[in-house]
């Protein structure tokens, strides 16, 4: 969500002749992330937030915009994509696809308490099975066949323990794929990047109401185990350390547990899966942090922090799935 193309007034007074969204009256660049070009947009009908895509393709989109238009529609609190004069919900702008999707409301709480991670669990569960029945299917560009590819990107800027512990768990993960029991986990259209900043809040901190999911733009059909592993590894952890925070575990499995029941396969196969969450997002944020790219605001994640998470989720016993 860095600011990596410019997008003046005059272009957004342009872009929505396109669609029927009233008049611009503001437009505020987003600088927190490193992905896609974002800016709140707010017009004469209502809040926005209008992307310009920096890395997916125009034939990659549909996949993303039509998920959150089936989500919302069935009254999953994700953001509604627009759809323009013509009928369809992606266009061009500075020779990039984009789209306008509505601003949700409320916030994001860095600090999420049980309570939090509750209706977060049981807000995650109620997308899974409302997107069993989408009908476009994309794997997830950030899986295993990435992971593959990124690691020897990244080995040179490694010390040998590091190395090591990279080579490792890509041999297991690569190995756990191929297990027969893998293939019988449950899967679908998954967020795969449902960290606490991409989601809202309204309420109070002791009386939260979830405003929504955002950011589906790393989502894709797999595991739905593998959507709850990353989760879990970033809202319920002592973030200092990387270990968990126990009760927050306990709201967030149990609450997706009560709405979509976890399998036995899906018991034994949780530990390897909470590392391969936390290899996902070390290897993204190692190259994002040594091959990045330039854009006018870009802020890459620190890759120690999923470093000392893989360590821990290779050495601790994980909590039981309910």
């Amino acid at each position: 969500m860095a600011v990596f193309t410019t997008v003046t007034e005059n272009d957004a007074h342009e872009l929505l002749q396109r669609y029927d969204l009233g008049e611009l009256i503001t437009l505020r660049g987003i600088t927190a992330g490193i992905e896609n070009t974002n800016y709140f947009l707010d017009t004469t009908q209502g809040a926005y937030v209008l992307t310009l895509f920096e890395v997916l393709t125009i034939e990659q989109l549909p996949f993303y915009i039509e998920l959150m238009h089936h989500l919302a529609s069935r009254g999953v609190p994700v953001p509604l994509p627009q759809t323009l004069r013509d009928g369809t919900r992606i266009t061009e702008l500075h020779n990039k696809p984009t789209a306008i999707v509505t601003r949700l409301s409320g916030g994001y709480e860095p600090e999420p308490g049980p309570t939090h991670c509750r209706l977060a669990g049981q807000t995650l569960a109620r997308a899974h099975l409302v997107g069993q029945d989408f009908a476009i299917t994309q794997p997830n560009l950030r899986g295993l066949a990435w992971w593959r590819q990124t690691a020897p990107k990244v080995l040179p800027f490694l010390d040998p323990s590091q190395a090591a512990l990279l080579n490792a768990a890509l041999d297991e993960q690569i190995s756990f794929a191929q297990h027969p029991d893998y293939a019988t986990l449950p899967t679908g259209p998954s967020h795969c990047d449902l960290f606490r900043d991409n989601v809202l809040f309204d309420g109070t901190y002791e009386n939260p109401r979830m405003g929504g999911f955002i950011d589906f733009y790393f989502a894709g059909c797999d595991t739905w185990l593998f959507d709850v592993a990353v989760s879990v590894n970033d809202w319920c952890i002592q973030h200092d350390t990387g270990a968990f925070a126990r009760r927050k575990v306990s709201a967030w499995l149990t609450a997706y547990h009560d709405i979509r029941p976890f399998t036995d396969t899906e018991r034994a196969a949780w530990p390897a899966m909470l590392r391969a969450a936390s290899l996902r997002f070390w290897l993204s944020r190692l190259y994002d942090f040594y091959i990045p790219r330039s854009a006018q605001t870009l802020k890459p994640h620190d890759p120690r922090h999923f470093e000392r998470i893989l360590r821990l989720r290779s050495t601790e016993s994980a909590p039981a799935l309910p």
